[in-house]
């Protein structure tokens, strides 16, 4: 199947490891011209030369998604090099977990400001492009913990937040031919969650417990942005896909 993304410029943030070089790569490996954007300039060079050494198309951008500054100079570099941003995969974030009685202001902070404020200012850097070619695909990497997890005041708030985001931006934008769409995904298995001290007990708990009985994988998360960014789902905005196997408690 075409999936009518060959060609598209591809935004991706987070992406030098993890979900998002998988979801980068997937975008390219479908025709997509993709920037790898990262904070991490050097690991986002190595993932946008490895893509490039298998006949993608890829460049990598320097960008600090909290920074209104730091966004607007790598959307203008990605519009100069490729022409245009037709898609945008809001993926940048991580966690700074621990229960809020001992959670300071500035690990509330860095989170939210990552995940959340970073979607706003690159949606709203991207906006005006999409709106004047009147098409666009903003898919938000959110996570099945908005629902709630201990230990997550943060990252769920700032999760849950991508939603909201995601429906608002949804009906603003429309019109102009533009979905919005979030992707929720469950327990990945990535190098951060096998860094993790208590990995196996994880792994473990996913294998005896979900309805697919195992840990989820890039690909997973990968392909369901790659639907969602393609002709074939042209007709679904507003909506959150859970890629959790299941979990949605």
């Amino acid at each position: 199947m075409d999936l009518g993304i060959g060609g598209r410029v591809a935004f991706v943030t987070g992406a030098a490891g993890g979900i998002g070089a998988r979801t980068a790569a997937m975008l390219a490996e479908e025709g997509a011209r993709v920037a790898i954007g990262d904070i991490h300039e050097d690991a986002a060079e190595t993932e946008a030369a490895r893509l490039r050494g298998l006949g993608h198309d890829a460049i990598a951008v320097r960008v600090d998604v909290s920074s209104s500054a730091s966004v607007e100079a790598a959307v203008t570099h990605i519009l100069e090099a490729c022409g245009s941003v037709d898609i945008l995969v809001n993926n940048a974030g991580f966690t700074r977990d621990m229960r809020i009685t001992r959670m300071e202001e500035d690990a509330w902070d860095a989170v939210v400001d990552v995940v959340l404020k970073g979607a706003f200012l690159c949606t709203k850097a991207v906006l005006p492009t999409m709106i004047d070619q009147r098409w666009g695909r903003i898919i938000n990497i959110s996570s099945r913990a908005y629902l709630g997890n201990p230990g997550q005041a943060n990252y769920s708030s700032a999760k849950a937040g991508l939603l909201g985001l995601t429906r608002s931006m949804a009906m603003e934008n429309g019109r102009y031919n533009i979905t919005v769409n979030a992707v929720a995904p469950g327990i990945i298995d990535t190098a951060a969650v096998r860094n993790l001290p208590h990995f196996e007990k994880i792994k473990a708990n996913a294998e005896a417990s979900l309805p697919l009985p195992r840990l989820g994988r890039t690909d997973d998360v990968a392909s369901a942005v790659t639907f969602l960014a393609s002709e074939a789902a042209g007709y679904i905005t507003g909506d959150v896909l859970h890629v959790s196997g299941g979990r949605y408690g």
